[in-house]
Order: C-alpha cells, then structure tokens, then sequence
C-alpha cells in the first residue's frame, strides 16, 4: 500500500478524525472507505435528479397536462 499526503480543510479533518473515533478505526482507514464508495460508484443523495427526489408524488396533482401546450398559460411568460 502507498502512502500520500493530502490537504484537507480543518472541518473536514475534524470529520474525519471523529468517524474513526466512533469506529475504533484509523483516519486512513475512515478515508479509504470514503473514497471505494465514490469511486464504486455508489449514488448518494447529492447525485439524484429532481425526478429521482420528486418520483414518489410525480403526477399525484390534478391540473393541465402539460401547461406549456395552452396559450392562455404562455400569456405572461417572459414578462
């Protein structure tokens, strides 16, 4: 295994620092976790769309269709 060093803000040093507390792990060990996770391409919350976050009451409203198809809706857009 290589060993790098890197520069890290205070914040997320501390951050880092108290996960391996909490663990009973290293720092080093807390970090190459984090890091297999995002290269593994694991999806966090940060990564979904509006849809993925909106897909459980996506279509649940009653109304027009498609706003965008009605002229009287346009009428005032851009103004």
């Amino acid at each position: 295994m290589k060993t790098i060093a890197i520069k890290l803000p205070d914040d997320l040093l501390v951050r880092i620092r108290d996960a391996a507390m909490k663990r009973g792990e290293t720092m080093s060990a807390v970090m190459r976790e984090a890091l297999q996770k995002y290269f593994s391409g694991e999806r966090n919350q940060n990564d979904l769309s509006c849809l993925d976050l909106a897909r459980d009451i996506a279509g649940s409203f009653d109304g027009p269709p498609d706003l965008s198809t009605n002229p009287r809706y346009m009428s005032h857009y851009g103004r």
